[in-house]
């Protein structure tokens, strides 16, 4: 993540002036995105070779998003100067010292044609700082019908899924009410949103200190203390001055991805806020502060929303989570076991964090990592092995008495190693908005399946209640007819109980019968419009 701003920040005043006029011209649509197609065509005034243009590419556009905004043009034309002084084009010569006297490549005939267009648009300030156009996808989603959006409007990745869900994701959702059994439809903030990384935890295990030390600095509305000091879910995220949002402020804003937490209610939403300030970090990420997990049942009681839907909820969104434990308090209550129930199929985003690792010695802190081991084994019932960082991530100088110099040096290479991983998540972020994009789409097929198969079971005039009483009641033996007759993976089949508790609120007669077409739709997105999607946006240079 820094990396691309140490590139970006070591560029000269003068030459950004020239990139910028650079970039106006190569950007020949004006929407702020310099695409593969257009690429190809300006790349080659540098005479490098298709090998090196490939590895200025593959770098500067480390998210695999399809395109470079001008910042990443910046660190492409850095690339290329490298590569026509005879370096050897690699992620590395980002971190030199090289960059500070680097001059602008040589793009053969570039300088006249740029003359050129000044001279059309004499009334524009090439010297402005960039202003590009709003991506036409933001007013997608405002149009009340599913409209068809024209190809030629999309400019990356993340704008064809978006059309892809409008056209034929969306439709079949609608139809089977997915939103009110799995999951709130898709707005252009969710997929614009940047990664998220949620930390979970029960109260004093450093949940909010450990966001703390990663910016460096505290965040609005920031308390900690060894005892329950966070009392509501807190989004720390970029914004232009330090200020804390309210959460039904924030849930009502368009340009937020967090619509969809309306559905836990007011008293949800006055326990969640958002904090922002300007921070390079938080330009990349939002991180997600919960409150502390407390032990027994009378904690859950005392919880006046969904303390486990609002997880949930916020895990299906998340790039990462944070599981964070504390070695004095290994025993996982009731609530933080269904709380962690809850994180199924998100297992790959999970992260294990034995936090304040320092305040035990050698000796115990390997018994207490087997101890973690064990219980976490017996709560996530699956047979890997979750990945434990072992450290102590707060602003404090390591507590070398109790470890001594071999617990030091384990500690530093824990933290690089995590440090290392959140750095991913930016390049990352695109791959993983496709993977749950696909994801949804066969839940949405799977939800489609079983509400047409609910509805065909119904009788045509008599005794209907009682018929949907009898299917709601054997519901998981109707979810094992669906299984079979469609050939789908039982895992893939939503939880019995919660849908039982959104059935019966439904009359199953007025649910749509099967529509063969708008499946088919799904099928042919999912075989073929997003592997040509991919393969539209991939590296211009193979």
């Amino acid at each position: 993540m820094e990396i691309d701003s140490i590139a970006f920040d070591s560029c000269s005043k003068e030459n950004l002036t020239l990139y910028q006029e650079w970039f106006n011209y190569a950007d020949s649509d004006g929407d702020g995105r310099f695409t593969g197609n257009e690429a190809t065509k300006f790349f080659a005034m540098s005479h490098l070779s298709r090998q090196e243009l490939k590895q200025v590419w593959a770098i500067a556009d480390s998210k695999r998003e399809g395109y470079l905004g001008f910042k990443e043009f910046v660190i492409s034309m850095q690339l290329v100067s490298l590569g026509q002084s005879g370096h050897s084009i690699t992620h590395d010569l980002l971190t030199t010292d090289i960059l500070q006297n680097i001059k602008p490549p040589q793009m053969e005939g570039l300088d006249a044609l740029v003359a050129k267009k000044k001279r059309k648009q004499k009334d524009k300030d090439v010297n402005a700082s960039p202003s590009p156009l709003p991506s036409p996808s933001s007013n997608w989603f405002s149009a009340k019908s599913t409209k068809k959006v024209p190809a030629s409007s999309v400019t990356s990745i993340i704008d064809g899924l978006k059309r892809l869900y409008i056209q034929k994701l969306k439709p079949l959702e609608v139809a089977y009410r997915y939103n009110d059994f799995v999951s709130p439809l898709l707005n252009n903030s969710d997929f614009d949103a940047k990664p998220m990384v949620m930390l979970l935890g029960q109260y004093s295990t450093g949940k909010t200190t450990f966001i703390k030390h990663m910016l460096q600095s505290s965040y609005p509305g920031a308390h900690i203390g060894p005892e329950p000091t966070t009392d509501r879910f807190v989004v720390v995220m970029s914004g232009p001055d330090e200020r804390s949002i309210p959460g039904n402020t924030v849930a009502v804003q368009a340009d937020m991805p967090f619509g969809g937490l309306t559905t836990f209610g007011t008293a949800f939403l006055s326990k969640f806020e958002c904090s922002q300030m300007p921070h390079p970090l938080l330009e990349h990420i939002t991180f997600v502060d919960s409150p502390g997990v407390l032990s027994g049942e009378k904690q859950r009681s005392q919880r006046s929303y969904d303390f486990t839907g609002v997880t949930s909820w916020f895990a299906a969104k998340s790039d990462l989570i944070l599981l964070l434990f504390d070695p004095h308090k290994l025993d996982i209550s009731d609530e933080f076991k269904r709380v962690i129930s809850s994180l199924r199929g998100h297992d790959d985003k999970i992260r294990v964090v034995l936090n304040k690792s320092d305040q035990v010695d050698t000796q115990q802190l390997m018994r207490i990592y087997g101890a973690l081991m064990w219980s976490l084994g017996k709560v996530l019932n699956i047979p890997e092995v979750m990945r434990v960082y072992i450290g102590s991530f707060n602003d404090k100088p390591v507590n070398d008495r109790a470890n001594g110099l071999l617990g030091n040096e384990l500690f530093e290479r824990e933290q690089d190693d995590l440090l290392s991983d959140l750095k991913d998540i930016p390049k990352k972020a695109c791959d993983r908005k496709i993977n749950e994009f696909v994801k949804r789409a066969r839940a949405a097929k799977i939800h489609a399946y079983i509400i047409s198969h609910l509805k065909k079971q119904m009788p045509t005039m008599m005794g209907k209640a009682k018929a949907q009483q009898k299917l709601i009641d054997n519901l998981e033996g109707e979810f094992a007819k669906v299984q079979r007759e469609y050939h789908l993976p039982p895992g893939d089949f939503p939880n019995v109980d919660h849908f039982k508790e959104v059935l019966s609120g439904y009359n199953i007669d007025k649910f749509e019968k099967l529509k063969p077409k708008a499946i088919q739709a799904v099928d042919d997105m999912l075989a073929h419009d997003i592997p040509n999607l991919l393969k539209s946006f991939r590296n211009p240079y193979g």
